[in-house]
């Protein structure tokens, strides 16, 4: 037998089947949810995963603002961002953040858990965050996800 029997599928962005999920979050914990949503996105649930091809699904995500941090997590933890000025250091809280845009944690909780290159900036693009139990993407008819293994 000289020729191999088999031969590794790789996807591309002809082959990959996307589709519409809905993950509802509320009283989950903000980084294993995000992990959980950043494997969806990125397709590592799928058997066809390729790491340099967006091959995840697209995620709605509903109740972000039912979401859970342990501890003092909503006191101690900190965002930085910089103005791109000299001395424009700029530092919130969780509880700031989520004040200000309850989206923006799992926002901020998922894109770090994304490739940081260009791959991943498209892939965040594939994120939908909604504060309420209600979102706009009804006409896609996403199929719901059920994280509770997380709680």
């Amino acid at each position: 037998m000289n020729t191999l029997s088999y031969k590794t599928i790789s996807a591309n962005s002809n082959t990959v089947d996307k589709q519409w999920v809905m993950v509802d979050v509320a009283g989950m914990p903000l980084g294993r949810m995000a992990s959980e949503v950043a494997k969806i996105i990125r397709g590592k649930n799928k058997p066809n995963y390729t790491p340099h091809v967006d091959c995840g699904d697209n995620v709605i995500v509903i109740n972000s603002d039912k979401i859970e941090l342990s501890g003092d997590k909503w006191k101690q933890k900190v965002y930085i961002r910089h103005t791109g000025y000299p001395g424009g250091q700029r530092k919130l809280t969780a509880e700031q953040l989520y004040n200000k845009s309850s989206t923006r944690l799992v926002e901020n909780a998922v894109r770090g858990m994304l490739p940081k290159n260009k791959l991943g900036a498209v892939l965040y693009r594939n994120l939908k965050v909604f504060s309420g139990s209600e979102h706009t993407h009804e006409g896609l008819n996403p199929t719901t996800i059920k994280l509770s293994k997380l709680k």
